[in-house]
């Protein structure tokens, strides 16, 4: 059964239509990847898919157990999050607050985080400062705050804004892992090389649906052909 089904949607604000004829399904262990150029309703997209922005049309169907509060949100970096005043283990415990009404955390909220920094390889910073980490560092601890808060499904907004090419390549290669492991995978970007042989399908955001199809249909498209027409013409 599909964890999220969107049929015909429309989404907007203030009864003004943003992303319009959106058709997508995405199912247990895929990796979708959402691309688009800035101001081409990615955004606004994923607000709908986090139930934050309500269908001016169409639906947003949740399946197999899944909830709003079942998705790990790593959303665009910010200055303040580069500057956040917390050590590494406070800052990943803190996705536990999504799983919970209680104020409080648990024993089993303290070693889900510590399994979570384990398996991503960051257990050994988490008496560190969050702020005093690189940049490749820090997007690490935040995808694993949005893994500990649901290990079903994370959606990822332009995770490696900012980031040096090294550490872009080692956070991608981080995500296709958490991705063959069995966690469901859904990454807005608007950077082409982005795209890893692991995503099985992709959606081209224009406002309204360019493409939407494996990534082999997508790369032999007009376009993605268009699209990097574009990029090489303007180089």
């Amino acid at each position: 059964m599909a964890l999220i089904k969107c049929e015909n949607v429309a989404l907007g604000y203030g009864g003004r239509v943003a992303v319009s004829g959106v058709d997508l399904t995405v199912n247990a262990g895929d990796y979708l990847f959402i691309i688009g150029e800035n101001g081409g309703g990615k955004s606004t997209l994923v607000k709908g898919l986090l139930g934050l922005v309500r269908p001016i049309s169409g639906k947003i169907e949740y399946g197999d157990g899944l909830t709003r509060r079942g998705i790990g949100y790593l959303p665009q970096k910010t200055d303040v999050q580069r500057d956040f005043p917390a050590s590494v283990h406070e800052v990943v415990l803190s996705g536990c607050a999504a799983r919970s009404r209680s104020p409080f955390y648990s024993r089993a909220d303290k070693m889900r985080a510590h399994e979570t920094m384990r398996r991503l390889g960051i257990h050994e910073l988490e008496r560190r400062s969050y702020r005093e980490l690189s940049g490749g560092q820090q997007q690490r601890v935040l995808l694993a705050r949005a893994l500990t808060a649901a290990e079903t499904l994370l959606l990822l907004d332009e995770p490696a804004t900012g980031l040096d090419p090294a550490a872009m390549t080692e956070l991608y290669a981080t995500i296709a892992e958490l991705n063959r492991s069995g966690v469901t995978v859904i990454m807005v970007s608007h950077d082409t090389n982005a795209l890893c042989a692991e995503a099985k399908t992709v959606l081209h955001m224009r406002k309204t649906p360019l493409f939407y199809g494996t990534l082999d249909e997508y790369l032999r498209s007009d376009v993605y052909g268009a699209l990097k027409g574009g990029i090489n013409g303007n180089a």
